[in-house]
Protein backbone atom coordinates (compact mmCIF):
# COMPACT_ATOMS: atom_id res chain seq x y z
CA UNK A 1 0.00 0.00 0.00
CA UNK A 2 1.54 3.39 -0.79
CA UNK A 3 0.43 6.71 0.79
CA UNK A 4 1.21 10.28 -0.12
CA UNK A 5 3.65 8.20 -2.57
CA UNK A 6 5.64 6.46 0.40
CA UNK A 7 5.11 2.61 1.56
CA UNK A 8 3.64 2.10 5.28
CA UNK A 9 6.94 0.59 6.12
CA UNK A 10 8.92 4.33 5.31
CA UNK A 11 5.91 6.18 6.97
CA UNK A 12 6.17 4.45 10.20
CA UNK A 13 10.08 4.62 10.28
CA UNK A 14 9.96 8.55 9.85
CA UNK A 15 6.88 8.89 12.34
CA UNK A 16 5.13 10.05 9.62
CA UNK A 17 2.26 7.27 9.53
CA UNK A 18 -0.29 9.43 11.22
CA UNK A 19 -0.06 12.81 9.38
CA UNK A 20 0.29 11.27 6.28
CA UNK A 21 -2.57 8.82 6.15
CA UNK A 22 -4.78 11.32 7.77
CA UNK A 23 -4.67 13.76 5.19
CA UNK A 24 -4.71 10.98 2.51
CA UNK A 25 -8.23 9.80 4.16
CA UNK A 26 -10.08 13.05 4.34
CA UNK A 27 -12.07 12.87 0.79
CA UNK A 28 -13.40 9.25 2.64
CA UNK A 29 -14.10 11.13 5.73
CA UNK A 30 -16.34 14.05 4.40
CA UNK A 31 -18.49 11.27 2.98
CA UNK A 32 -18.83 9.42 6.25
CA UNK A 33 -19.54 12.91 7.94
CA UNK A 34 -22.29 14.25 5.30
CA UNK A 35 -23.82 10.44 5.78
CA UNK A 36 -23.89 10.87 9.38
CA UNK A 37 -25.50 14.75 9.58
CA UNK A 38 -28.29 13.32 7.30
CA UNK A 39 -29.14 10.71 9.75
CA UNK A 40 -29.12 13.32 12.72
CA UNK A 41 -30.78 16.12 10.53
CA UNK A 42 -33.93 16.00 12.12
CA UNK A 43 -33.20 16.60 15.37
CA UNK A 44 -30.06 19.23 14.06
CA UNK A 45 -32.86 20.80 12.53
CA UNK A 46 -35.42 21.22 15.30
CA UNK A 47 -32.16 22.05 17.68
CA UNK A 48 -31.04 24.68 15.04
CA UNK A 49 -34.19 26.34 14.55
CA UNK A 50 -35.41 26.78 17.87
CA UNK A 51 -31.86 28.26 19.01
CA UNK A 52 -31.36 31.04 16.11
CA UNK A 53 -34.73 32.03 16.27
CA UNK A 54 -33.99 33.01 20.21
CA UNK A 55 -30.60 34.43 19.92
CA UNK A 56 -29.00 37.99 19.23
CA UNK A 57 -26.36 36.75 18.04
CA UNK A 58 -23.73 33.63 17.28
CA UNK A 59 -20.14 33.33 18.18
CA UNK A 60 -18.16 30.66 16.54
CA UNK A 61 -15.12 29.56 18.58
CA UNK A 62 -12.27 27.17 19.33
CA UNK A 63 -8.34 27.80 20.40
CA UNK A 64 -5.73 27.47 17.53
CA UNK A 65 -6.42 25.33 14.44
CA UNK A 66 -10.16 25.12 15.76
CA UNK A 67 -10.94 28.98 15.82
CA UNK A 68 -9.32 29.21 12.29
CA UNK A 69 -12.70 27.71 11.26
CA UNK A 70 -14.86 30.35 12.35
CA UNK A 71 -12.98 32.64 10.22
CA UNK A 72 -14.35 30.43 7.15
CA UNK A 73 -17.67 30.09 8.31
CA UNK A 74 -18.11 33.65 9.84
CA UNK A 75 -20.26 34.78 6.50
CA UNK A 76 -22.11 31.80 5.71
CA UNK A 77 -23.59 31.81 8.94
CA UNK A 78 -24.82 35.51 9.37
CA UNK A 79 -26.00 35.54 5.68
CA UNK A 80 -28.01 32.37 6.26
CA UNK A 81 -29.37 33.46 9.56
CA UNK A 82 -29.30 37.37 9.50
CA UNK A 83 -27.81 37.29 12.94
CA UNK A 84 -24.66 38.83 14.05
CA UNK A 85 -21.88 36.03 13.95
CA UNK A 86 -18.49 37.00 15.12
CA UNK A 87 -15.02 34.19 15.36
CA UNK A 88 -13.30 34.96 18.72
CA UNK A 89 -11.08 32.33 19.98
CA UNK A 90 -11.34 30.74 23.34
CA UNK A 91 -8.04 32.23 23.81
CA UNK A 92 -9.65 35.71 23.80
CA UNK A 93 -12.87 34.71 25.65
CA UNK A 94 -11.29 33.24 28.59
CA UNK A 95 -9.10 36.74 29.20
CA UNK A 96 -11.31 39.03 28.37
CA UNK A 97 -15.04 37.54 28.78
CA UNK A 98 -16.73 40.35 29.10
CA UNK A 99 -15.95 42.07 25.86
CA UNK A 100 -17.58 39.35 24.04
CA UNK A 101 -20.29 38.21 26.51
CA UNK A 102 -22.96 40.81 27.99
CA UNK A 103 -25.82 39.96 30.98
CA UNK A 104 -28.14 41.03 28.75
CA UNK A 105 -27.16 39.22 25.67
CA UNK A 106 -28.10 35.98 24.62
CA UNK A 107 -25.62 34.13 22.04
CA UNK A 108 -25.42 30.41 20.10
CA UNK A 109 -21.80 29.34 21.25
CA UNK A 110 -20.61 27.46 18.68
CA UNK A 111 -17.82 25.17 19.86
CA UNK A 112 -15.03 23.71 17.26
CA UNK A 113 -12.44 21.13 19.09
CA UNK A 114 -10.47 18.17 18.33
CA UNK A 115 -10.17 16.59 21.60
CA UNK A 116 -12.37 19.13 23.48
CA UNK A 117 -9.72 18.61 26.43
CA UNK A 118 -7.78 22.04 25.61
CA UNK A 119 -7.69 24.07 29.00
CA UNK A 120 -9.92 27.06 27.16
CA UNK A 121 -12.38 24.85 25.77
CA UNK A 122 -14.48 24.09 28.91
CA UNK A 123 -13.42 27.30 30.83
CA UNK A 124 -15.30 29.39 28.10
CA UNK A 125 -18.33 27.35 27.74
CA UNK A 126 -18.18 27.93 31.68
CA UNK A 127 -18.19 31.21 31.05
CA UNK A 128 -20.25 32.39 28.69
CA UNK A 129 -23.04 30.20 31.04
CA UNK A 130 -21.71 32.12 34.19
CA UNK A 131 -22.12 35.73 32.08
CA UNK A 132 -24.99 35.52 29.13
CA UNK A 133 -28.39 36.15 29.92
CA UNK A 134 -29.03 33.50 27.82
CA UNK A 135 -26.36 30.95 26.13
CA UNK A 136 -27.03 27.95 23.68
CA UNK A 137 -24.55 25.51 23.29
CA UNK A 138 -23.83 23.61 19.85
CA UNK A 139 -20.77 21.64 20.03
CA UNK A 140 -18.70 20.17 16.98
CA UNK A 141 -15.76 17.65 18.07
CA UNK A 142 -14.06 14.81 17.19
CA UNK A 143 -13.84 13.06 20.61
CA UNK A 144 -16.78 11.75 22.49
CA UNK A 145 -15.08 10.79 25.57
CA UNK A 146 -13.98 14.90 25.79
CA UNK A 147 -14.00 17.40 27.89
CA UNK A 148 -16.38 19.34 25.86
CA UNK A 149 -18.58 16.67 24.38
CA UNK A 150 -18.89 15.57 28.36
CA UNK A 151 -19.77 19.22 29.82
CA UNK A 152 -22.75 19.36 32.08
CA UNK A 153 -24.80 22.73 31.83
CA UNK A 154 -28.59 23.97 32.45
CA UNK A 155 -28.20 25.89 29.10
CA UNK A 156 -29.67 24.25 26.12
CA UNK A 157 -27.23 21.83 24.08
CA UNK A 158 -26.49 19.84 21.27
CA UNK A 159 -23.09 17.52 20.71
CA UNK A 160 -22.03 16.76 17.16
CA UNK A 161 -19.47 14.19 17.71
CA UNK A 162 -17.59 13.56 14.05
CA UNK A 163 -16.56 9.52 12.89
CA UNK A 164 -13.70 8.38 14.97
CA UNK A 165 -11.25 8.52 12.49
CA UNK A 166 -12.00 12.34 12.58
CA UNK A 167 -9.92 12.20 15.77
CA UNK A 168 -6.35 12.97 14.22
CA UNK A 169 -3.82 10.88 16.11
CA UNK A 170 -0.87 13.06 14.78
CA UNK A 171 0.21 16.20 16.31
CA UNK A 172 -1.31 18.36 13.31
CA UNK A 173 -4.52 18.47 13.07
CA UNK A 174 -5.77 17.69 9.44
CA UNK A 175 -8.87 15.72 8.69
CA UNK A 176 -10.15 16.90 12.28
CA UNK A 177 -9.94 20.60 10.86
CA UNK A 178 -11.14 19.89 7.58
CA UNK A 179 -14.10 18.03 9.01
CA UNK A 180 -15.18 19.92 11.58
CA UNK A 181 -15.21 23.07 8.79
CA UNK A 182 -17.42 20.41 7.00
CA UNK A 183 -19.55 19.83 9.76
CA UNK A 184 -19.94 23.68 10.59
CA UNK A 185 -20.90 24.49 6.78
CA UNK A 186 -23.45 21.38 6.74
CA UNK A 187 -25.04 22.77 10.22
CA UNK A 188 -24.97 26.58 8.59
CA UNK A 189 -27.29 24.76 5.49
CA UNK A 190 -29.36 22.87 8.15
CA UNK A 191 -32.76 23.23 6.23
CA UNK A 192 -31.63 22.11 2.86
CA UNK A 193 -29.03 19.67 3.77
CA UNK A 194 -30.30 16.99 1.19
CA UNK A 195 -29.90 19.44 -1.40
CA UNK A 196 -26.53 19.36 -0.86
CA UNK A 197 -25.15 15.91 -1.79
CA UNK A 198 -24.29 16.84 -5.10
CA UNK A 199 -22.26 19.59 -3.78
CA UNK A 200 -20.72 17.10 -1.26
CA UNK A 201 -19.68 14.75 -4.04
CA UNK A 202 -18.21 17.50 -6.28
CA UNK A 203 -16.06 18.32 -2.79
CA UNK A 204 -14.93 15.05 -2.13
CA UNK A 205 -13.86 14.92 -6.14
CA UNK A 206 -11.49 17.37 -5.75
CA UNK A 207 -10.48 16.47 -2.74
CA UNK A 208 -9.43 13.16 -4.35
CA UNK A 209 -7.80 15.25 -7.47
CA UNK A 210 -5.46 17.03 -5.10
CA UNK A 211 -4.23 13.72 -3.74
CA UNK A 212 -3.96 11.84 -6.69
CA UNK A 213 -3.13 14.31 -9.39
CA UNK A 214 -0.84 17.42 -7.67
CA UNK A 215 0.81 15.32 -4.42
CA UNK A 216 3.52 14.50 -6.29
CA UNK A 217 4.10 17.66 -7.99
CA UNK A 218 3.86 19.44 -4.62
CA UNK A 219 6.58 17.06 -3.01
CA UNK A 220 9.08 18.59 -5.85
CA UNK A 221 7.81 22.41 -4.45
CA UNK A 222 8.18 21.25 -0.70
CA UNK A 223 11.30 20.36 -1.43
CA UNK A 224 12.88 23.59 -2.90
CA UNK A 225 15.13 25.80 -1.09
CA UNK A 226 13.08 28.69 0.85
CA UNK A 227 12.48 29.34 4.45
CA UNK A 228 9.30 31.91 4.42
CA UNK A 229 6.16 31.18 3.20
CA UNK A 230 3.01 33.22 2.83
CA UNK A 231 -0.58 31.64 2.35
CA UNK A 232 -3.46 34.34 0.96
CA UNK A 233 -7.01 34.10 0.80
CA UNK A 234 -9.72 35.91 0.80
CA UNK A 235 -13.51 35.32 2.63
CA UNK A 236 -13.92 31.79 3.47
CA UNK A 237 -10.34 30.96 2.33
CA UNK A 238 -8.89 33.64 4.39
CA UNK A 239 -9.58 30.93 7.34
CA UNK A 240 -7.73 28.24 4.92
CA UNK A 241 -4.90 30.56 4.16
CA UNK A 242 -4.25 31.03 8.03
CA UNK A 243 -4.73 27.14 9.09
CA UNK A 244 -2.26 26.67 6.05
CA UNK A 245 0.39 28.93 7.09
CA UNK A 246 0.37 27.22 10.84
CA UNK A 247 0.44 23.39 8.88
CA UNK A 248 3.73 24.23 7.54
CA UNK A 249 5.15 26.26 9.95
CA UNK A 250 4.30 23.52 12.96
CA UNK A 251 5.03 20.65 10.82
CA UNK A 252 8.22 21.98 9.80
CA UNK A 253 8.70 23.25 14.17
CA UNK A 254 9.25 26.55 13.07
CA UNK A 255 11.78 26.00 10.62
CA UNK A 256 9.75 27.65 7.71
CA UNK A 257 8.15 31.04 8.84
CA UNK A 258 4.80 31.63 7.41
CA UNK A 259 2.33 34.17 7.42
CA UNK A 260 -1.15 34.75 5.93
CA UNK A 261 -3.59 37.45 4.54
CA UNK A 262 -6.10 38.44 2.39
CA UNK A 263 -5.26 39.44 -1.28
CA UNK A 264 -6.00 43.15 -0.70
CA UNK A 265 -4.60 43.69 3.04
CA UNK A 266 -1.70 42.13 1.81
CA UNK A 267 -0.77 45.41 -0.27
CA UNK A 268 -0.98 47.53 2.99
CA UNK A 269 2.45 46.18 4.48
CA UNK A 270 2.69 42.16 5.06
CA UNK A 271 4.02 42.47 1.52
CA UNK A 272 7.38 43.85 2.32
CA UNK A 273 8.14 39.94 4.07
CA UNK A 274 8.36 38.44 0.30
CA UNK A 275 11.71 38.34 -0.74
CA UNK A 276 13.66 35.67 -2.99
CA UNK A 277 13.48 32.94 -0.13
CA UNK A 278 9.69 33.19 -0.11
CA UNK A 279 7.68 30.62 -1.19
CA UNK A 280 4.01 32.69 -1.97
CA UNK A 281 0.88 30.46 -1.99
CA UNK A 282 -2.80 31.86 -3.65
CA UNK A 283 -5.94 30.19 -2.68
CA UNK A 284 -8.28 31.47 -4.94
CA UNK A 285 -11.85 32.16 -4.49
CA UNK A 286 -14.13 30.78 -7.57
CA UNK A 287 -15.75 34.26 -7.57
CA UNK A 288 -15.58 36.04 -10.59
CA UNK A 289 -16.09 39.41 -8.76
CA UNK A 290 -13.20 38.55 -5.79
CA UNK A 291 -10.86 36.77 -8.40
CA UNK A 292 -10.36 40.42 -10.19
CA UNK A 293 -8.53 41.73 -7.03
CA UNK A 294 -7.03 38.42 -6.85
CA UNK A 295 -5.57 38.70 -10.03
CA UNK A 296 -4.75 42.32 -9.86
CA UNK A 297 -2.72 41.63 -7.00
CA UNK A 298 -0.44 38.11 -8.25
CA UNK A 299 0.54 40.91 -11.39
CA UNK A 300 1.34 43.36 -8.81
CA UNK A 301 4.23 40.55 -7.44
CA UNK A 302 6.23 41.59 -10.33
CA UNK A 303 6.87 45.22 -8.60
CA UNK A 304 9.32 44.44 -6.06
CA UNK A 305 11.28 41.77 -5.08
CA UNK A 306 10.30 37.96 -6.60
CA UNK A 307 9.49 35.48 -4.43
CA UNK A 308 11.30 31.80 -4.66
CA UNK A 309 8.38 30.11 -5.85
CA UNK A 310 5.14 30.93 -6.40
CA UNK A 311 1.68 28.56 -6.29
CA UNK A 312 -1.93 28.92 -7.24
CA UNK A 313 -4.97 26.95 -6.39
CA UNK A 314 -8.29 27.37 -8.28
CA UNK A 315 -11.41 25.49 -9.08
CA UNK A 316 -10.87 26.39 -12.81
CA UNK A 317 -8.06 27.34 -14.72
CA UNK A 318 -7.39 31.27 -14.66
CA UNK A 319 -5.97 32.62 -17.88
CA UNK A 320 -3.02 34.79 -18.08
CA UNK A 321 -1.65 34.25 -15.04
CA UNK A 322 2.42 33.92 -14.11
CA UNK A 323 3.03 31.42 -11.77
CA UNK A 324 5.41 28.55 -11.32
CA UNK A 325 2.40 25.83 -10.61
CA UNK A 326 -1.60 26.55 -11.25
CA UNK A 327 -3.49 23.55 -9.63
CA UNK A 328 -6.62 23.40 -11.12
CA UNK A 329 -9.43 21.32 -9.00
CA UNK A 330 -11.82 20.75 -11.93
CA UNK A 331 -12.00 21.04 -16.13
CA UNK A 332 -16.00 21.99 -16.41
CA UNK A 333 -17.52 24.93 -14.77
CA UNK A 334 -18.79 22.81 -12.14
CA UNK A 335 -19.00 25.11 -9.29
CA UNK A 336 -18.68 24.73 -6.03
CA UNK A 337 -20.20 27.07 -2.99
CA UNK A 338 -17.35 29.26 -1.49
CA UNK A 339 -17.15 27.87 1.77
CA UNK A 340 -16.92 24.37 0.45
CA UNK A 341 -13.88 25.11 -1.91
CA UNK A 342 -11.82 26.14 1.96
CA UNK A 343 -12.51 22.94 2.96
CA UNK A 344 -10.69 21.18 0.05
CA UNK A 345 -8.43 24.06 -0.76
CA UNK A 346 -6.72 23.36 2.78
CA UNK A 347 -5.13 19.68 1.13
CA UNK A 348 -2.27 21.74 -0.69
CA UNK A 349 -1.06 23.58 2.83
CA UNK A 350 -1.21 20.27 4.19
CA UNK A 351 0.60 18.28 1.93
CA UNK A 352 3.26 21.49 1.64
CA UNK A 353 3.97 20.77 5.54
CA UNK A 354 4.48 17.21 5.21
CA UNK A 355 6.59 17.26 3.04
CA UNK A 356 8.46 19.92 3.68
CA UNK A 357 8.61 18.06 6.80
CA UNK A 358 10.21 14.96 5.60
CA UNK A 359 12.53 16.89 3.35
CA UNK A 360 13.90 18.53 6.93
CA UNK A 361 14.26 15.00 8.63
CA UNK A 362 11.27 15.97 11.20
CA UNK A 363 8.71 13.59 12.36
CA UNK A 364 5.19 14.67 11.26
CA UNK A 365 3.33 12.44 13.50
CA UNK A 366 5.40 14.49 16.56
CA UNK A 367 7.32 17.80 14.97
CA UNK A 368 8.44 19.45 17.90
CA UNK A 369 11.65 18.63 19.05
CA UNK A 370 11.29 20.22 21.95
CA UNK A 371 8.21 19.40 23.06
CA UNK A 372 6.96 23.06 23.01
CA UNK A 373 4.48 22.47 21.83
CA UNK A 374 1.88 18.88 21.91
CA UNK A 375 -1.16 17.48 20.84
CA UNK A 376 -3.27 19.03 23.49
CA UNK A 377 -2.06 22.30 25.16
CA UNK A 378 -0.58 21.51 28.75
CA UNK A 379 0.19 24.09 31.22
CA UNK A 380 -2.22 26.71 31.06
CA UNK A 381 -3.90 27.84 34.48
CA UNK A 382 -7.69 28.55 34.30
CA UNK A 383 -8.18 30.90 37.63
CA UNK A 384 -11.67 31.91 38.81
CA UNK A 385 -13.40 34.70 36.80
CA UNK A 386 -15.34 37.33 39.31
CA UNK A 387 -18.15 39.58 37.19
CA UNK A 388 -17.74 42.64 37.31
CA UNK A 389 -20.37 45.44 38.52
CA UNK A 390 -21.98 48.01 35.94
CA UNK A 391 -19.91 50.50 37.93
CA UNK A 392 -16.95 49.24 37.46
CA UNK A 393 -17.85 48.52 34.10
CA UNK A 394 -18.64 52.16 33.57
CA UNK A 395 -15.43 53.60 35.26
CA UNK A 396 -13.58 51.43 32.22
CA UNK A 397 -15.05 54.54 30.02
Amino acid sequence: MNILGYSLDELEKRGAIFTGTEIAGQPDLWKKIYFQFEKQQEEIKSFLSKSIDSVDKIILTGAGTSAYIGLSLKGIYQNNTGKTTEPIPTTDLVTHPEDYFGKETSILLISFARSGNSPESVAAVKLADQICKKVIHLIITCDTNGQLARYKTNSQKYVFVLPPESNDKSLAMTGSYSGMLLSGILMAHYKKTVAMKGQIETLCAFGERIIKDYAELIKQIAEKDYKRAVFLGSGPLFGTATESHLKLQELTDGKIICKNESFLGFRHGPKAVVDEHTLVVYLFSNSEYVQKYEVDLVKAMTNGKKPAFQMGICENEIKNLSLDLLITLSEKPKKLSEELLAVCQVIPGQLIGFFKSMHLGNKPDSPSESGSISRVVQGVTIYDYEIKSIKELDNRL
